[in-house]
């Protein structure tokens, strides 16, 4: 049994923002830090909020439809790519809205095909497959916010839909900032 009418929001704070205990993760742009729940940041911040809906102003709220009954885990990581970095076509074990933070980021997924720019969001639902190319000329990066099923907690979710791209040099990193367990009512 799953549970329709969940959200995830992603919401850009450049005046900064406060918050109390809950299911959101806020990101300090200034001091590449992640706080689960209650944070504080004086400077621009990202916020993402696991919720019933989005509040006004969202720069992205994606449906979520997660199984109450299975586990979950919350993970805010950042992935950096070196100029003309790719991704290759993969899939993730969860959801997730992502924002970019700097350089220029092209997505290829279900057919379509957008490039982003700075705080340009986008939502990967993890079972699509996508293709990540990063500027040929800048160094790019990105943090999301991906919900997992409990037992890929502390392990690396990528998987490639490839054979033969798994076995190919890779040149993201993806630094973990948090992973905290999650209630899905």
């Amino acid at each position: 049994m799953s549970r329709a009418g969940r959200a995830l929001s992603l919401y850009d704070c450049p005046g900064g923002i406060e918050t109390g205990a809950g299911t959101h993760v806020v990101y300090d742009l200034g001091r590449n830090e992640a706080s689960f729940g209650a944070a504080r940041v004086a400077g621009r911040a990202l916020l993402w909020e696991l919720g019933d809906g989005p509040r006004p102003g969202a720069l992205l709220s994606a449906p979520l439809d997660l199984d109450p009954v299975r586990d979950w885990v919350l993970r805010c990581d950042r992935v950096d790519f070196p100029p003309g970095g790719v991704a290759y076509l993969h899939t993730h074990p969860g959801p997730g809205i992502r924002c970019l933070l700097r350089g220029e980021l092209r997505i290829e997924t279900a057919g379509r095909c957008e490039t982003y720019g700075p705080l340009g969001a986008w939502f990967e639902s993890g079972p699509e497959p996508v293709y990540a190319a990063a500027s040929a000329t800048a160094e790019t990066a990105f943090v999301r916010v991906l919900l997992l099923p409990a037992e890929w907690a502390g392990k690396r979710t990528i998987r490639y839909a490839n054979e033969e791209d798994a076995v190919r040099p890779k040149t993201q990193r993806a630094t973990v900032f948090l992973e905290v367990p999650v209630l899905v009512p």
